[in-house]
């Protein structure tokens, strides 16, 4: 993320300045996977630890042979071999559903997902089985480097905001979302501070 947008959300508040300034430049990790992959990817990591959905994924991988497994692929695959990945009945049906409107072409690949603004890709993949709104904020950050998104709904951007202000209870999205209007057009790397400043607590 730039140096304009570290300037910018610093002269909205110095309490966010002095957490910019003690955790250095913004070093958000980007992927280049298709908008489909990651939105597969999400599914698997729901409601698990980094070392557990790490596991799921590569058996899931694993089944497509010659890498991550198609669209079609996945609505080839029965049951049986889904759960044997470590997938719940409730993740196997989002998946399939994931992979069958990639095949209606409801899922973007990324070039059609670069000329789609952020709110059109949100109403369009929440209508998938298992995708919320903060899953295809996550695809819009970390896939598509969108540099506006502020996910209200995630624990820890909430969390990192209560701690950052020493505040009693964290804000409520709404109002988080009114907040986080100051530090537009560059929410994004806003949001990258705000889990930073869980990270200082934790190592606190």
């Amino acid at each position: 993320m730039t140096l304009a947008a570290r300037r910018h959300i610093a002269r909205t508040c110095p309490i966010f300045a002095a957490l910019i300034r003690r955790v250095g430049p913004c070093r958000m990790e980007t992927d280049r996977q298709t908008p489909y992959e990651a939105l597969v990817r999400a599914i698997a990591h729901q409601q698990l630890h980094g070392k557990a959905a790490r596991t799921i994924t590569a058996r899931f991988v694993a089944l497509g042979g010659t890498g991550f497994p198609t669209p079609a692929e996945v609505l080839s695959f029965d049951d049986a071999a889904l759960r044997g990945c470590g997938f719940s009945a409730g993740k196997i049906a989002a998946i399939r559903d994931i992979a069958l409107h990639a095949q209606r072409g409801v899922v973007p690949n990324r070039r059609q997902a670069t000329r789609m603004s952020d709110a059109r890709l949100i109403e369009r993949l929440t209508t998938i089985r298992g995708v919320g709104r903060w899953t295809v904020e996550m695809l819009l950050m970390f896939t598509l480097e969108r540099p506006d998104i502020l996910p209200v709904d995630d624990f820890g951007v909430r969390e990192g905001y209560r701690i950052l202000y020493d505040l009693p209870e964290q804000p409520k999205p709404r109002e988080l979302a009114a907040i986080g209007e100051a530090w537009a057009p560059y929410r994004s790397t806003a949001a990258w501070y705000l889990w930073r400043a869980v990270d200082e607590a934790r190592a606190a």
